[in-house]
C-alpha cells in the first residue's frame, strides 16, 4: 500500500499521534513539490479565505543536503539548495509551515496557509487538493523517467565489431 493510499484511508479512521505526523510529514512534501499556479488556483477558489498573519514572513536562505553512499551507507554533505520557508497562524489558532526548494515566497506562504487549513480539517481538504496534487507529481515524474529511458544503453548488449 502506498503512503498516498494509507493517507487515503485515515481521513475516515480515528488517527494516533504517529499517523498524524507521517500524514503532516505526507502533505508538506506534497504542497512543497507542487506547482505554485496549482496551489494559487486552489487558493482563489476557497469559498473562505481564512485570516491569517505571519509569524515568520517568507524567507529565503540555504539548506544542507545530505546524502548516503549506495543509499545506505555512511552519510555524507552533498551541497546547499536554496530554501524558502514561511510561518503563518490562522484565524490566531492554528500554525502552519511550508518549506519549498526554491525562491518562492508566494509557494512557500501558500504552503504553509494549506498546512494550518490540513491540521484544522485534513478530511475536507485532503481529498480535494493534496490528492491531485500528489497524482500531478507522480505523472509528471513518470513522463520524466520514460523521457530518460529512451537515453538508456545497454552496454552488455552491444557486439564488438569483427
Amino acid at each position: 500500500m502506498t503512503h498516498a493510499q494509507a493517507f487515503s484511508q485515515s481521513f475516515s479512521q480515528t488517527r494516533d499521534s504517529t499517523s498524524e505526523v507521517a500524514n503532516r510529514q505526507y502533505w508538506m512534501s506534497v504542497l512543497a513539490r507542487a506547482d505554485l499556479s496549482d496551489l494559487e488556483t486552489y487558493w482563489q477558489n476557497l469559498p473562505h479565505q481564512p485570516t491569517f498573519r505571519h509569524l515568520r514572513k517568507p524567507e529565503i536562505g540555504m539548506a544542507m543536503v545530505r546524502g548516503r553512499t549506495g543509499g545506505t551507507g555512511s552519510p555524507f554533505n552533498l551541497g546547499e539548495i536554496t530554501l524558502t520557508r514561511c510561518v503563518v497562524e490562522l484565524d490566531g489558532s492554528t500554525q502552519g509551515f511550508g518549506y519549498v526548494s526554491g525562491r518562492s515566497r508566494r509557494h512557500a506562504e501558500l504552503a504553509a496557509l494549506f498546512d494550518g487549513l490540513m491540521c484544522e480539517n485534513s478530511s475536507k481538504h485532503g481529498p480535494a487538493l493534496i490528492q491531485p496534487l500528489h497524482e500531478q507529481w507522480l505523472a509528471r515524474r513518470e513522463k520524466v523517467s520514460r523521457k530518460a529511458a529512451t537515453t538508456k544503453v545497454n552496454f552488455m548488449t552491444m557486439v564488438r565489431g569483427s
